[in-house]
């Protein structure tokens, strides 16, 4: 039997473990890379680990969230992670360079190679053929130290593409396509592979927004072929000799293949505030709109940016609509201003942002109350703009533009005829930005800078026989990360103060929830379906931990959030039958009984203490994790491993 592209690569970086789906493989990692809204955090972990320099073969640590300097704490934090990495062995990507996977695609990414990264659109990286996961910020830390980063062995889903996008459907559109079919947990436990004659009408950028927005799938990741396509991107990046031909094996299996048809799409549309809510751009036609945002790291390519100039070139912006431009890379803002494309964007009314993560965050460019914006984004949840009743919707940058020009939500198939867009052969290469770690023995004498607002990692505590807690707060479906541990240009400053970061945590499902827990000392938390969606955001688990949260139990777990909970010391349970949910009120007295023998039979009893229910818990760790939520998590287990 034949394996897959993402089988072949596991097998040839497998340390340990059986590729069997459900069991849990170790893999060496070749690279990793952190943003500065999670590097932090993650470097402090590096660092207590006393490893005095990477093991990996390019680790990478870009400054792309916190770009908004209101104050020293974003400042000091970029001085922090520049410091670490000089001293430490890492690349470092100052502010301006980049959104992390737009550079990484552009100038260190390597098909065939293993990266993991503390954002959850690392998958990104897929495009051009690399296995590239989300990951904690302790995951990664752990890898950098020469680690082995663990999964549970996935399941095998293809999507064979057929035909040809026509003018005005895009790679974006193939992927809101995927969400409405699979919706935001279809993917959960599976590996997705793109394949089919229709990939070869795609260019790697094209393939990247493809596998960035894997991640709303719940997938562990998405990969493409890495072939003729991907070595013409290498070799204009100048960098050819990276480039090696990948592809599954024809008698390959697969656990689901599905089928899209390129020549048959339409220009779609996520609506509000999910990014599987998704209907055709023609049905909500003549919506207005105030706010129109093109960028992020799903979209904003030189592809992308040189599409978005050709269709403004010679118009005006609605003046009923703010529309901003926010190029992935210094790399692709100089190429748009060498070529005059930046002249038609500014010409028509945009404002152009900084290259980085920027309004995708809510960091800046939030839209007016009630507002309606439009964004190339990978995710719309609700509040994450930075406006608590904003109408945020997903979709292409022919969509977006179209709606910045019409001041309405318009079908783009409608503005004629698509500009002609000719790709250069060369993309311009300047890499001053990225700082080259000092060697071996100028790492030495080099200084760690730390700002005021740089605080410890939580104490964390080793998972008991018992737990007696109350339940503090009940949620309901598809809680993200976003509602756990919310973004923003008021909140992310605060990234590496965990207790100051924690009175906003569960701001968006109950303000009182802070200051509830810690006056409690300890409490359970129950959820529903896909609990810790989204963001990789590890503190979405550290700041409930400072809080005192032990446990938490919903009706099932999104991969990175259960993984950072595990790595937190947090026990992570599912209802055996998901009904026992509704027994079960906030404030209710809870009791967890015979933990040990539990976590080895896979069956946790729960006595609700106020109502004299005993409800069935599941539970599925393997012997590390078990180990780890014994030792308080990832960091105390490493620690008590390497004694």
């Amino acid at each position: 039997m034949g394996l897959t592209i993402a089988q072949k690569i596991i097998k040839a970086h497998l340390v340990s473990g059986e590729m069997t789906v459900g069991e849990e493989v170790a893999l060496r990692i070749d690279q990793t890379l952190t943003q500065d809204a999670t590097g932090t955090m993650a470097y402090l972990e590096f660092e207590a680990m006393g490893i005095p320099r990477v093991r990996t073969e390019k680790s990478v640590a870009y400054i792309d969230h916190n770009t908004l300097q209101c104050g020293f704490e974003n400042a000091d934090d970029h001085q922090f992670i520049g410091s670490i990495a000089k001293k430490h062995g890492i690349y470092f990507s100052r502010p301006g360079n980049g959104i992390c996977h737009q550079v990484h695609l552009e100038r260190f990414g390597k098909p065939g190679k293993t990266l993991i990264g503390s954002d959850s659109h690392t998958p990104t990286g897929g495009g051009i053929g690399m296995l590239a996961f989300g990951a904690g910020g302790l995951d990664v830390a752990v890898a950098m130290g020469g680690g082995e980063y663990y999964i549970t062995m996935p399941k095998m889903f293809k999507v064979e593409l057929k035909g040809k996008l026509r003018p005005f459907v895009t790679a974006k559109d193939v992927s809101l396509e995927i969400l409405r079919i699979l919706s935001v947990k279809g993917g959960v436990g599976a590996i997705i592979e793109w394949g089919g004659e229709g990939i070869k009408t795609l260019s790697v950028p094209e393939r990247a927004t493809i596998t960035n927005m894997g991640t709303e799938l719940g997938a562990t990741t998405s990969i493409f072929p890495s072939d003729e396509i991907t070595k013409a991107f290498l070799e204009a990046e100048g960098r050819g000799e990276d480039y090696v031909e990948l592809s599954s094996d024809p008698d390959a299996v697969y656990d689901r293949i599905i089928e899209i048809n390129l020549s048959e799409l339409k220009p779609l549309i996520a609506c509000p505030h999910s990014p599987d809510n998704v209907v055709e751009v023609a049905s909500l036609k003549g919506t207005k709109v105030n706010q129109v945002c093109i960028g992020s790291c799903t979209n904003s390519s030189l592809l992308d940016m040189l599409k978005v100039a050709a269709i403004l070139k010679g118009k005006t912006v609605s003046p009923d609509v703010s529309l901003s431009i926010s190029p992935g890379s210094k790399q692709v803002l100089g190429m748009l201003a060498d070529s005059g494309a930046l002249s038609d964007i500014i010409a028509s009314g945009a404002r152009v942002l900084e290259c980085a993560c920027g309004p995708c965050i809510g960091m800046g460019f939030s839209p007016n109350s009630g507002g309606v914006s439009l964004r190339t984004f990978n995710r719309n949840f609700e509040g994450r703009s930075g406006t608590a009743d904003a109408n945020v919707y997903l979709c292409s940058p022919e969509t977006a533009v179209a709606a910045a020009l019409t001041g309405e939500i318009t079908d783009p198939m409608l503005l004629g005829e698509m500009p002609e867009i000719t790709m250069p052969n060369e993309f311009k290469i300047d890499d001053s930005a990225v700082i080259p770690p000092a060697s071996e023995e100028e790492a030495e004498s080099v200084e760690i800078l730390r700002g005021p607002n740089i605080k410890k990692f939580p104490d964390t505590y080793p998972v008991t026989d018992s737990i007696e807690a109350p339940l503090l707060l009940k949620v309901g479906d598809n809680i993200t990360t976003d509602h756990i541990m919310p973004a923003g240009a008021k909140i992310l400053p605060y990234r590496s103060n965990i207790p100051f970061l924690s009175q906003f945590c569960f701001g968006v499902c109950d303000k009182t929830f802070p200051e509830r827990a810690l006056k409690a000392g300890k409490s359970i938390i129950i959820g529903g379906s896909n609990y810790g969606q989204g963001s990789s955001r590890e503190h979405a688990a550290l700041v409930p931990l400072y809080l005192g949260v032990r446990c938490v139990i919903a009706k099932s777990f999104a991969r990175i959030h259960v993984a950072n909970l595990i790595n937190a010391g947090i026990l992570p349970l599912t209802f055996k039958n998901a009904e026992d949910y509704d027994k079960l009120n906030q404030e209710d007295s809870l009791e967890l009984c015979g933990i040990y023998e539990g976590m080895d039979s896979g069956e946790i009893t729960l006595i609700n203490k106020t109502t004299g229910d005993k409800i069935l818990l599941s539970c599925s760790f393997s012997d590390r994790q078990k180990e780890m939520l014994k030792c308080g998590g990832l960091l105390g287990y490493t620690k008590a491993k390497n004694n």
